[in-house]
């Protein structure tokens, strides 16, 4: 178990491919980031007013004082051990620009995430989304990989996971070495793809399924950046009927035609004359 446990971190790791704090800091826009800090700060010594000046009218309803007290009560008014930005998406529209930061702070004992969404339109920028939410620990640790309790689903597909590929990496080198007439090409490609998809969060557990969709060996896993890791397994279709038509296939490239010469011809015509 400690060595299948080895064996999934290595895979996951390389997946991952590089530090996610140094990506998060190449995506965030510093103007951004400094915006979403100040703002929590301003919450977290009630200044209200300062923040309702900025709230754009899609989001300032008459209960919004309400509500931004009912944030700065969650906020500590001690200083944060840590602030790690771990959301950052900035879409460019028709006239306006969104930019939508997410960040983690760490409170002793508490942690907070912050999530502050502003809208730039004709110079002036305005608030459209800001929330608090509390979480048990920080989202690194929270979507950990780890192999230790998870559901009969989890642990089903994630050995389909490592077994689908394999089964398809079979197939496609038996494919390889096949010698198939016509259009070998196709089976190669039909051989490594996978249909539909079965996806399953490895850290709520939650699953869903994509009837129309193809899949690299049949399977295949994901994480973004602070978030959880999805497992997704396909139906190794091409590899199966493969497999099923291949002793088939290898007949039929084996059989050949039988050709007579035309001297074979004229000494069975001659047999027959005489």
């Amino acid at each position: 178990m400690r060595f299948f446990s080895l064996v999934c971190l290595v895979v996951m790791t390389i997946l991952v491919g590089c530090d996610q704090a140094t990506l998060m800091k190449k995506m965030t826009p510093p103007e951004a980031e400094s915006a979403a800090k100040g703002y929590l700060d301003l919450l977290q010594q009630n200044k209200f007013e300062e923040i309702e000046k900025d709230l754009d009218s899609s989001i300032k309803t008459s209960n919004i004082r309400d509500t931004l007290v009912q944030m700065a009560q969650m906020v500590p008014s001690s200083k944060p051990a840590s602030i790690k930005v771990v959301g950052s998406h900035v879409l460019h529209g028709s006239g306006f620009t969104t930019t939508n930061i997410t960040l983690e702070y760490q409170f002793q004992p508490n942690w907070l995430l912050i999530n502050v969404a502003t809208q730039k339109k004709g110079g002036v920028s305005s608030i459209v989304g800001f929330n608090v939410t509390p979480i048990p620990d920080s989202l690194e640790n929270i979507n950990k990989f780890r192999l230790a309790g998870k559901n009969p689903l989890q642990y089903l597909v994630l050995v389909l996971a490592i077994l689908i590929p394999l089964f398809s990496l079979y197939a496609l080198v038996l494919c390889i070495k096949t010698k198939i007439e016509k259009r070998k090409w196709l089976w190669v490609v039909f051989v490594l793809s996978g249909f539909a998809k079965f996806s399953v969060d490895w850290t709520t557990g939650q699953w869903g399924i994509m009837p129309l969709s193809l899949q690299l060996l049949g399977a295949g896993a994901f994480a973004p950046a602070y978030g959880s890791w999805v497992i997704s397994i396909s139906l190794p279709l091409g590899a199966i009927i493969f497999m099923l038509k291949r002793r088939g296939l290898k007949q039929q490239s084996s059989t050949e035609p039988f050709v007579q010469s035309n001297s074979e011809k004229e000494d069975w015509l001659d047999g027959m004359e005489k």
